[in-house]
Order: structure tokens, then sequence, then C-alpha cells
């Protein structure tokens, strides 16, 4: 019988397709099974050896670590009772700095009210003086240190101050005047002078 030759072609066709898929298969054992495989049988193999060896250099890593560990541990307590101190440290030096600035505010009140009280007291002695009889307020005045006297001449009335300078020997008013005058001599001036 004679054969198609539609049928021979297309079982040629099939086998080549055919061979084809065989062949894609080798090749895909060949590049991703078997190299898998020869892995698995090498690290099987190896694996004792390696395992052999590794625990002596893993005692001694493993003994480094902890002896790093411990060093380690032993540094965070020194430091966290370094920073117990210096907590310890800054809580005094702030109960100090309050205690000061306390201690600055009295002492400020402290002298507020001493000049306070000394110009208080120059205040009623200068009224004193204003209030004496001339001739008696100028004997005192007399026995005075010139820049004492001068001084309390400068705080009294005008008017005041008047009557008591003309009761005095004119060697000692004058003396009183130039204290009075020179009292502000040093004074800095600020403001140039300016003629009016």
């Amino acid at each position: 019988m004679p054969r198609h030759p539609t049928k021979k072609r297309a079982l040629g066709a099939l086998n080549v397709i055919t061979c084809l898929l065989i062949a894609s298969a080798v090749l895909r054992f060949a590049t991703e099974v078997a190299p898998a495989m020869a892995n698995e049988a090498v690290e099987d193999v190896a694996a004792p050896p390696v395992r052999a060896v590794a625990t002596g250099e893993t005692q001694t890593l493993l003994a480094a670590l902890q002896a790093r560990e411990q060093r380690l541990t032993e540094r965070e307590t020194q430091l966290q009772n370094r920073m117990q101190a210096l907590r310890s440290a800054e809580a005094q030096l702030e109960e100090k700095l309050a205690a000061l600035l306390q201690a600055e505010a009295t002492l400020s009140a402290t002298i507020a009210r001493a000049d306070t009280a000394a110009e208080t007291d120059l205040a009623q002695l200068t009224t004193v003086y204003e209030n004496m009889k001339p001739k008696e307020a100028a004997d005192l005045f007399a026995q005075m240190p010139p820049q004492f006297a001068a001084g309390f001449l400068g705080l009294m009335r005008p008017d005041a101050a008047a009557l008591i300078m003309t009761e005095l020997e004119p060697e000692i008013a004058y003396s009183f005047s130039v204290v009075l005058a020179g009292r502000n001599a040093d004074v800095p001036s600020d403001a140039p002078l300016t003629n009016p």
C-alpha cells in the first residue's frame, strides 16, 4: 500500500517537536537540577570536617564574644554610675545656685534698706540743722571737716544754708564753698556745652 505524503509529513513534524521537547528537558536538567544536586552532594561530603574545624574556632570566638560582652557590661555599669554621679553633682550645683541667688536677693534687699535708712537719717539730720538757730548751727559746722559739712549744706534748703554760712568765719565759709563748687566737677558730661 502506498503511503500518503501528508501523513508522512505530519509524523515527521511530530517527531521533530518531540525531539525538541526532549532536548529542552535535558538542557533544563543539565543547567538547573544537576548543579543543585551536585551542590547538595558536596555539602553532605564536606559538612562533617567543616563542623569539626569550626567547633574549635567557635569556642574561641564564643569566648572572645563573652569577654567583650563582659567588658561592655562593665563599661555600661561605669557609665551609669558616672551619669548618676553627674546628676547628683548637677542637683547639688542647682541647690547651691539657688542658695546663692537667695543670698544675693537678701543682700540686695539689705543694702537697699541700709541705703534708704542712711538717706532717711541724712534727711532727718539735715532737717534738724535747718531748724537750728543759724549761730548754733554755724558753731557746730565750724567743728566739722569741710567735706562733711559741705555735704549737709548741699542738702539743705538754700535759705537755711545761707543763714548758717553768714554766721561762719570767712575762711571756713570759703572752704565749704570750694567743696560745694567742686563736688560735681569730675562728673563727665555727654552733651557738648552750647552758648545760648
